[in-house]
């Protein structure tokens, strides 16, 4: 993974003695509130429902342990000794005071981290598939070109008050799509073109929220080199044409839809012919230099532990179930990924104590050279792990609870922290996740129903991706009441489409019964290789509408 270089030390340095002055500045009413929120605000401090809120950047949901360790004593010194995962790959602490936050930074700082532009209307943290760099079918690894994006656009003085938040994400496999790209707006999809050359699919315009919209192709190849160039007259065109007026009109998904995907190409690659050439394009030295950072860890040559593992499996099968659903293929002869699971039957989608953050950088020393990542479902992974230690490492995760083998099931819950927490939300988002996971806690059941993508959102904003999701549930407010609104058939792969609203919405108490329903239309209408998503495609909406509304 990268490591700062001085010019990165000294940044970060620096911006924490300046956001130090903009908060003591603040305390003593120096600044006012509307001067000090875009200040705060680009430094990743929100102000929540019960106390401030700090967002961390995770680039591209990498972690060494040391960040790990780091961040688990912020949290029991800072905080209340936990913190949250984001679908976003970050880290969130949820009580901090606003005085400490300057202290917070610098010890981030001391471990090469940061929350710069992790909020405000800028370019957010750029996204990966968390298997990066170690799944055998994608084409490269996208990490690097995070990276570059991320060096780009940080601290971009003409994208630093963008009419509204811009988030971008990468991906390289050809068969998934881990990162959610097309619900971004801007997905960069890694490709070749006919003569064997790397470069990019550029979709443009997607995102969820009160307008959700699946991101249009607007080119279908872009060369490797032009890419922060290509970039740059995209949001030279959202900067010039977005709106300004509405804040609820001024993503880029609404400009898109306004000019139409062939018109606002248009204005892209007219923008793009002034500065393809200019200095801000990529040289394959730039892009090596990045490169050179994600270099492959000292793997060992070892054979494949198919005889052993096949033994172990046998002999055990709740270590069998766990390998079938939270272990995936490694490039490397030998060598597994492993899914650590947050979403144990109890536990908050995403929350993890400081303890478990520690004991995390114990495995990750143990286990995988040191390193985790964080993922767009709120779980982590262990990227490089031995496979003739899998059997050791799931006895020690099971008790700290990370080894339910429930990965991509009903119960892997995408949760926002919702109206427990944050000040924007209409609805209690983890009260709703525990009472699901509660109904539906029998694995055998789990692995008979298959993958199922089930996503929570305590409002519009969208934070918990419902829209996307198999089944996705939306907070919503009734006269002050707590109500959920309930879509079906959305997904974030490369088959990306927006759920649709099933019906009225229902009160909080019934929402596993809810969910039931749709679970048994589901297990009456599906066939013997259908998937959920599969069976609704097929079947439509109507059968799930007449079951839940009878």
């Amino acid at each position: 993974m990268y490591v700062y270089d001085e010019h990165d030390r000294q940044m970060a340095v620096e911006r924490v003695a300046q956001f130090r002055d903009q908060t003591e500045r603040a305390l003593a009413g120096e600044l006012a509130e509307d001067e000090f929120l875009p200040l705060r605000l680009q430094n990743g401090l929100y102000v929540q429902r019960l106390a401030p809120m700090l967002r961390i950047c995770v680039p591209y949901g990498m972690l060494r342990s040391v960040q790990l360790r780091r961040l688990a004593r912020i949290t029991r010194d800072y905080d209340k000794g936990y913190a949250h995962f984001t679908t976003r790959q970050n880290i969130q602490l949820n009580w901090p005071n606003l005085e400490d936050v300057p202290d917070i930074l610098a010890e981030l700082a001391e471990v090469e981290m940061h929350s710069n532009q992790t909020s405000g209307n800028c370019i957010r943290n750029t996204t990966t598939d968390q298997f990066s760099g170690v799944q055998s079918d994608e084409l490269t690894d996208p990490r690097p070109y995070c990276e570059i994006i991320r060096q780009w656009s940080t601290f971009h003085p003409e994208f630093a008050y963008l009419p509204r938040k811009f988030k971008v994400a990468v991906n390289a496999s050809e068969k998934t799509d881990r990162a959610a790209i097309q619900v971004h707006d801007i997905g960069l999809q890694i490709v070749r073109n006919e003569a064997g050359e790397l470069g990019f699919r550029v979709h443009v315009g997607g995102g969820l929220g009160r307008t959700p919209m699946v991101a249009p192709v607007i080119r279908e190849f872009l060369p490797e080199l032009d890419l922060l160039t290509y970039l740059e007259s995209v949001l030279r065109v959202y900067n010039r044409y977005g709106r300004r007026d509405n804040k609820f009109k001024a993503r880029i998904k609404i400009l898109v839809k306004a000019l139409t995907p062939e018109g606002f190409a248009e204005k892209v690659e007219a923008e793009w012919a002034h500065i393809k050439d200019s200095p801000s394009r990529l040289t394959p030295e730039a892009i090596d230099r990045i490169k050179s950072y994600f270099t492959e860890p000292a793997y060992a040559i070892l054979d494949n532990a198919t005889e052993l593992l096949a033994q172990q499996r046998f002999e055990n099968r709740g270590f069998d179930q766990w390998l079938k659903y939270n272990v995936d293929v490694h490039k490397k002869p030998g060598y597994a990924i492993v899914s650590l699971t947050m979403k144990k039957t109890g536990t908050p989608p995403g929350d993890v104590t400081d303890r478990q953050l520690e004991q995390i950088a114990d495995l990750a020393d143990e286990y995988s050279f040191g390193e985790v990542r964080v993922t767009h479902e709120q779980n982590v992974v262990l990227a490089d792990v031995r496979q003739d230690r899998l059997l050791e490492l799931w006895q020690e995760i099971v008790p700290m609870g990370f080894g339910t083998a429930n990965l991509n099931m009903l119960t892997d819950i995408i949760c926002c922290p919702g109206g427990d927490f944050c000040a924007l939300a209409n609805a209690k988002s983890i009260p709703v996740a525990d009472a699901i996971q509660r109904r539906f806690d029998n694995l055998e059941f789990l692995y008979d129903l298959g993958e199922i993508d089930l996503n929570i959102s305590g409002c519009m904003n969208a934070c918990g991706h419902h829209h996307v999701g198999n089944i996705g549930v939306l907070g919503v407010d009734k006269k002050g009441e707590e109500f959920y609104q309930v879509s079906l058939g959305g997904a974030s792969q490369h088959d990306a489409t927006i759920g649709k609203i099933l019906g009225p919405s229902f009160a909080r108490d019934d929402m596993p019964d809810v969910i039931a329903k749709i679970i048994d239309v589901y297990v009456n209408k599906r066939t013997e290789e259908e998937s959920f998503l599969d069976t609704y495609r097929r079947v439509g909406i109507d059968p799930f509408k007449e079951r839940v509304y009878a």
